[in-house]
């Protein structure tokens, strides 16, 4: 009889403060990569977006846990660009980092990428930006901070900043209004 195996164990960090090591960008980047097949596609012949959504959840949520060390959730999606279609048969192709990190939350940015696997040609379809937040048994808890090393990495962690003030500041007039 075969030996069982074992889903892997989470790492437990020691201390809850979030403080234990600042995290290169580098690190905790992830890529996600799908066939799109007919069961994929909407009425239009097209890969439905919400299938592209779905994917791109997935893979911020791998470059949080990378990052965090932690289970995360999705706390939000920014925003969401469909530039041009994913047609059945192609690879989708999701690329995350974490762009920046406050307490418990992380903002993630996501390319998407569609790829002809006979030809190799690929093409920019889609762009997000989903904050993430670290959890343990079910409570927001702090994120180690990140570190941008290029100055790629240093302008996406400044527009992540941007986003944030807007998304804060679009909250504060909402709820001023009430």
């Amino acid at each position: 009889m075969a030996e069982a195996i074992q889903p892997p164990e989470r790492p437990r960090p020691e201390s809850g403060s979030g403080e234990a090591e600042a995290r290169r960008v580098a690190e905790s980047s992830s890529l996600l990569v799908r066939w799109m097949s007919i069961g994929d596609a909407n009425s239009g012949g097209f890969i439905h977006g919400g299938t592209v959504m779905r994917l791109v959840d997935e893979a911020a949520g791998l470059a949080a846990i990378k990052h965090s060390g932690r289970r995360v959730v999705t706390a939000g999606m920014d925003r969401m660009t469909f530039n041009t279609p994913v047609f059945v048969g192609e690879l989708l192709r999701c690329t995350a980092s974490v762009n920046a990190v406050w307490r418990s939350s992380m903002e993630v940015g996501v390319r998407v990428e569609a790829e002809n696997p006979f030809t190799g040609e690929t093409r920019h379809t889609s762009t997000a930006y989903l904050t993430m937040v670290a959890l343990d048994e079910g409570r927001p808890v702090p994120a180690p901070k990140l570190i941008a090393e290029s100055d790629d990495e240093r302008r996406r962690q400044r527009e992540a900043e941007v986003r944030r003030a807007n998304r804060l500041a679009e909250r504060d007039q909402i709820l001023g209004g009430r």
